[in-house]
């Protein structure tokens, strides 16, 4: 690893993150994917640390990764379920908080439906705070895991052009990773319905766009995003076969992108909605490799808070 220069307390957004932070996160994350392969996938680099995992919604990809994450650098956990909590008895989430940090955790991972949550936990514990999706907000390490993937298909994450496509107006994911490329000096266009895309996106830096082929003209990166139906976007638009006939990924699609071009996707898919099976199955899609390089990327981010820089991590 080079330099350190990610002085953070906590992971909020990608918004609160420099250029030179997210170099060192994905540096420190190429590190720790080599671990994931070994016989024996433990570094002592979080040893005595505790880590909370305080999810709110529900949540297969990042709650797990996280979980994985945290034992993977021999951190204790604890898994926090709202489901059977003092939550149903009315605790507020400040009180839950407290009382959690009265066991003395090092990092409270959060998932909440409340935009802005993790940055209302950062006024009272003490804690480090890690924002795994917030309402419609951020998801930053979604990002960042994004930002990895593309990395090791085209060694950079700078001058590509990424195209993001589907429910942007409901999607986190599409917010932290405009935010990521522009920072980045990647050029963004979104995709989708006027319903569901609309042009106050461009306030972001991205280049809106209603019809998919213009969208993915000459793209280095196709993203697709599932229809958010439990946020309401179904009434968005007439119908899921009419969203499929003018927004779904398929081979005549793909081919306006560059030859070299990938397809991504944050999961979980809607196969033949908004992704043709068979691009799902496909060599150009690394929709896998996010997952996997989803663990390396949260070790990143818990040793980059609260790691011990003393004890090697290759």
């Amino acid at each position: 690893m080079g330099d350190y220069i990610f002085n953070q307390n906590h992971l909020l957004g990608i918004d609160h993150l420099s250029d030179k932070d997210i170099d060192t996160i994905l540096e420190t994350a190429e590190s720790f994917v080599e671990i994931s392969t070994r016989d024996v996938k433990k570094v002592p680099a979080l040893k005595g640390k505790t880590v909370v995992n305080l999810f709110f919604e529900n949540s297969t990809r990042t709650r797990s990764s996280f979980e994985i994450a945290a034992k993977r650098l021999s951190a204790d956990l604890i898994n926090f379920n709202s489901s059977v909590s003092s939550l149903k008895k009315g605790e507020s989430l400040r009180d839950t908080v407290l009382t959690l940090e009265a066991m003395n955790p090092n990092i409270i991972v959060i998932r909440h439906s409340a935009s802005g949550s993790p940055h209302y936990l950062t006024t009272f514990a003490r804690s480090s705070i890690v924002n795994a999706g917030d309402g419609f907000h951020e998801h930053p390490t979604q990002a960042l895991l994004d930002a990895l993937t593309m990395k090791q298909v085209f060694k950079t994450i700078r001058g590509l052009k990424v195209a993001i496509v589907g429910d942007i107006l409901h999607s986190r994911v599409a917010r932290s990773n405009i935010i990521l490329h522009r920072k980045m000096g990647n050029e963004v266009s979104i995709i989708g319905p006027p319903s569901l895309v609309p042009r106050e996106f461009e306030k972001m830096g991205a280049k809106v766009h209603h019809n998919i082929e213009e969208g993915v003209k000459n793209s280095d990166v196709v993203m697709m995003l599932r229809v958010q139906s439990e946020r309401g976007a179904g009434n968005y638009f007439p119908s899921i076969r009419e969203y499929r006939k003018h927004f779904a990924i398929n081979k005549k699609v793909f081919a306006m992108a560059k030859k070299s071009a990938i397809i991504m996707h944050p999961g979980p898919i809607n196969r033949d909605v908004e992704i043709d099976n068979t691009l799902a199955d496909s060599d150009k899609s690394f929709i896998l490799q996010q997952v996997t390089n989803g663990i390396a990327v949260r070790m990143a981010v818990l040793y980059l808070l609260k790691g011990d820089f003393n004890e090697p991590i290759n």
